[in-house]
């Protein structure tokens, strides 16, 4: 959206909209801008997400995982958790067989891999911005 269709919904003028908008930027609480894509429309045909363990939690092993991980392209999102799983992949293939084979060469072959469970997605029944914004 241009800044002065933002201005105009916000009930502004444009130079004092983008000057918040900048703030905003500069402070941080804006952090990019994306492009939201249909990944099936893509070829993705295969959404999945793997929960993974690992032998040693210690920062340097967890450090290391997180880079491992920043180098796989079909891994859209990685978030250290709590509890039981020390990691959730989000990934995306254009197909099984792709999605396999990744789980197979890759990521169980990653040095301090425990464990590796995955499921397979069915469908998005909900697709929200980031954080919800009260009006």
């Amino acid at each position: 959206m241009t800044n002065v269709e933002l201005a105009r919904r916000v009930g502004i003028s444009a130079p004092p909209c983008l000057r918040r908008v900048r703030a905003l930027e500069e402070a941080g609480l804006i952090r990019g801008y994306r492009t939201l894509l249909d990944e099936k429309q893509l070829g993705y045909e295969v959404t999945a997400f793997a929960m993974v363990g690992l032998h040693s939690q210690t920062e340097g092993d967890l450090i290391a995982f997180e880079q491992t991980v920043n180098n796989w392209p079909i891994v859209r999102e990685c978030y250290m958790l709590s509890g039981e799983v020390d990691f959730l992949l989000k990934c995306v293939a254009p197909d099984l067989q792709t999605f396999q084979t990744f789980i197979i060469r890759e990521l169980t072959a990653t040095p301090n891999v425990d464990s590796v469970r995955t499921a397979l997605t069915i469908r998005r029944t909900k697709d929200e911005a980031m954080v919800p914004i009260s009006k």
